[in-house]
């Protein structure tokens, strides 16, 4: 059984956690992040630590003891560093671009494909062949990247999609004669 919970979570400098009425707000350089707290643990914020603590010894306190704490760290690194998702393109003709806030791919369909860029969440273009998603919610960055990814997954015969770049694509041999 996991003790994740034990562990307070450092809050570094520039980082500000407020818990008022049950909702914990981390305010950073990056931006701010709320996260309601629940009545089954209890948050407390002194000497540059958050520590979380179950109020009862039930089965769903245990579980949100260490989820709670889990999601205040994340919320912690987003507004101090930022979150970031790295996909690559492969593929002949297949390539990105950014116009404004919006990412186009073209990706072998007979349209490109536009994506806009939600709230919170900023696209660059290193290369034509690679998109950075970079934004403070670790649960955003990770979505907006799975719903790019999404478009044309990889395929395990020649490779060709688009993936995270530390993904591994199994590669599969083509029919034999």
């Amino acid at each position: 059984m996991s003790r994740v919970g034990k562990y307070p979570v450092t809050i570094p400098s520039g980082v500000d956690i407020t818990v008022v009425d049950s909702i914990l707000t981390a305010k950073g350089k990056h931006g701010s992040l709320t996260l309601p707290i629940l009545d089954d643990v209890t948050v407390e914020v002194d000497n540059g630590e958050v520590s979380v603590k179950p109020v009862k010894d039930s089965k769903k306190a245990r579980m949100l003891w260490g989820t709670t704490r889990a999601n205040i760290a994340n919320m912690v690194k987003g507004v101090s560093e930022k979150w970031e998702k790295t996909l690559d393109i492969t593929g002949v003709g297949y390539r990105a671009q950014l116009q404004g806030k919006t990412l186009v791919l073209s990706l072998g369909f007979s349209h490109p494909v536009e994506y806009p860029a939600p709230e919170g969440i900023t696209f660059t273009v290193p290369q034509q062949t690679q998109v950075v998603v970079s934004g403070v919610d670790k649960q955003v960055v990770g979505q907006v990247a799975s719903e790019i990814r999404s478009y044309r997954p990889p395929e395990p015969y020649k490779g060709k999609g688009v993936r995270y770049s530390d993904e591994v694509i199994l590669r599969k041999e083509g029919k034999k004669k």
